[in-house]
C-alpha cells in the first residue's frame, strides 16, 4: 500500500484557509500552514513526551510533546488533536485548545517549518500504546525538569518543540 500524500492546509495569519499542499512541498517553500500541537498531563502535573521514530524525515529520536501534525481539510483542530494522538500514542482523550501563534523553524535538511500552531491540552494517566512507526519512546517529565533539560542538552529536543514549550509554559506559569 502506498502512502497517501498527505496535503497541509495553507493559511494566512488570521488563520483563514488560502489553499492546499502536498506536505513536503509546503515545507520546501516555507508557506505558512495550520498545525497542532497536543500535550498530554497527568495528575502529577507532568507532561508526556514523545521521542520522535529514528527513520522520520526530520528531527529523527529527537524529544517533543507528546504529539503534533497538521489538521486535514474540514477537520477541527480538537478532532485532527484526537486522531493524532491516537495514531501516534494509542489512546485519546478529551482536549482543550490553549492558544495558538505563528513560527518559524528552518531545519538542516532543507525543510522549514512554518506553522499557525494550535496548542491543545488533555489529561491521560495510563502508559500509551505507541505506534513504532512514528514514536521512538516516550516519558514522563514535570515542565519544570522538561525546563532545565532544555536548557543543559537542547539538541535533544526538536526545534518546533523548544519554541512551543517557551509559548506553553509562558501560559502555565
Amino acid at each position: 500500500m502506498s502512502k497517501v500524500q498527505e496535503k497541509v492546509i495553507l493559511v494566512n495569519e488570521r488563520d483563514e484557509q488560502i489553499g492546499l499542499m502536498e506536505k513536503i512541498e509546503a515545507h520546501e517553500k516555507a508557506l505558512l500552514h495550520r498545525a497542532f500541537s497536543v500535550f498530554v498531563i497527568n495528575d502529577k502535573n507532568e507532561i508526556m513526551l514523545q521521542q520522535r521514530a529514528q527513520h522520520k524525515y526530520h528531527s529523527p529520536g529527537l524529544w517533543t510533546n507528546t504529539c503534533c501534525s497538521h489538521q486535514r481539510e474540514g477537520e477541527t483542530n480538537l478532532q485532527a488533536g484526537k486522531r493524532r494522538l491516537m495514531e501516534e500514542m494509542g489512546f485519546t482523550t478529551d482536549l482543550k485548545e490553549l492558544f495558538n501563534f505563528i513560527y518559524i523553524a528552518p531545519f538542516d535538511n532543507g525543510l522549514t517549518e512554518h506553522e499557525l500552531d494550535h496548542v491543545m491540552v488533555g489529561s491521560y494517566n495510563d502508559a500509551p500504546q505507541i505506534n513504532p512507526d512514528e514514536v521512538a519512546a516516550w516519558k514522563w517529565m514535570t515542565a519544570h525538569d522538561i525546563k532545565n533539560s532544555m536548557e543543559s542538552n537542547p539538541e535533544l529536543y526538536t526545534e518546533w518543540f523548544k519554541i512551543i514549550f517557551d509559548k506553553y509554559y509562558e501560559h502555565i506559569s
